[in-house]
């Protein structure tokens, strides 16, 4: 009799046939798109990529972070650190930036793993106004009131305008790809299981000899580098930089946190989902002011209490269905 796991469900294989096709639309886009919507997409990645690590770092590891605008400002400001101080080329600057705030993110986590729940999410909070008044203090980047990139490190980029919107559009859709992507490949590793245990219970992945300690501190360490990463193209595209943008709580881990939430937090379709919602509501509703902000807050209540594990949470539970090939079953048979 032998045994073996599958990676199963019918709905995953139409659902990778779907990725893939969406995948060449995008990557051609700059042949069919107008500029401005070139910008919206790459915002679009750069949302789908920050709530799919932050689904991942709450939604599976259970740290639930208030202060991931932390690594996203920590990104951009060492960008331009490296392109304007530095003289490195902006586009090399973005991983060695993710690099270095994975780095600066181990001693960062020894302390922040300190506290448990809701004080871990007032501490990560604390931290990241720690990195902004930091950040407010570098003169060589204007202080409080930030800088922009020079035009040569702009230029250096590509030397026309519109090839240098095509090369940060294309690069931020790798980023997500590439986020998603290993996402789903850790999820699917031994070490996915080990999250996926932690994540419908903590204190049972604990009694079946899961080091839940040391998964959560790789996960962290792991989200900054890629939330880095991301905040560094961000602020690419904007050229522009100010701590009080860099390390905004609201664009970095308000909306991150409703998108994860209304999509369906601990689901790897939920930030995708969400994301798509969220860009609906804000293209159709942004010219209302302060009301916007209220009606994106009724939207997350109603979808809290009529559908609990987010919009497609409640899709997968009712028609099975799944994008990415995530779930297993057992398969026994004679040898």
């Amino acid at each position: 009799m032998t045994v073996r796991v599958e990676h199963s469900n019918p709905s995953s294989r139409v659902g990778v046939v779907i990725v893939a096709v969406a995948f060449v639309l995008l990557a051609a886009a700059p042949w069919w798109a107008e500029r401005a919507s070139l910008r919206l997409l790459a915002e679009i990645y750069a949302y789908v990529a920050l709530a799919s690590l932050w689904n991942l770092l709450a939604g599976y590891a259970g740290l639930v972070s208030v202060g991931q605008q932390a690594y996203v400002g920590l990104g951009a400001y060492l960008l331009f650190a490296l392109a304007m101080l530095a003289g490195i080329h902006p586009l090399v600057a973005i991983p060695i930036a993710g690099f270095t705030a994975a780095v600066i993110s181990i001693p960062v986590a020894a302390l922040m793993f300190r506290l448990r729940g809701h004080y871990f999410a007032i501490g990560s909070w604390v931290m990241a106004e720690v990195f902004r008044l930091l950040a407010s203090q570098v003169s060589a980047l204007d202080g409080g009131s930030g800088t922009s990139l020079p035009a040569a490190v702009v230029l250096s980029i590509a030397s026309s305008r519109q090839m240098r919107e095509f090369v940060i559009y294309w690069i931020a859709l790798a980023q997500a790809v590439a986020i998603l992507g290993a996402i789903v490949w850790l999820l699917r590793s031994r070490y996915g299981l080990a999250l996926t245990a932690i994540r419908d219970n903590e204190l049972g992945a604990r009694s079946n000899g899961i080091d839940v300690a040391r998964i959560k501190y790789v996960v962290y360490v792991a989200v900054a580098f890629g939330t880095a990463m991301v905040g560094a193209l961000i602020f690419l595209q904007k050229i522009r930089i100010s701590p009080d943008t860099a390390f905004s709580v609201n664009d970095w881990t308000a909306f991150v946190i409703f998108i994860t939430v209304i999509g369906g937090i601990g689901r790897i379709e939920g930030p995708i989902v969400g994301t798509v919602v969220f860009f609906l509501l804000r293209q159709t509703l942004a010219d209302l002011g302060a009301i916007y902000l209220l009606i994106l807050g009724a939207v997350a209540i109603v979808v809290m209490l009529k559908a609990p594990k987010g919009i497609w949470g409640l899709i997968a539970d009712r028609f099975g269905w799944q994008v990415f090939p995530l779930e297993r079953r057992l398969v026994m048979g004679d040898r």
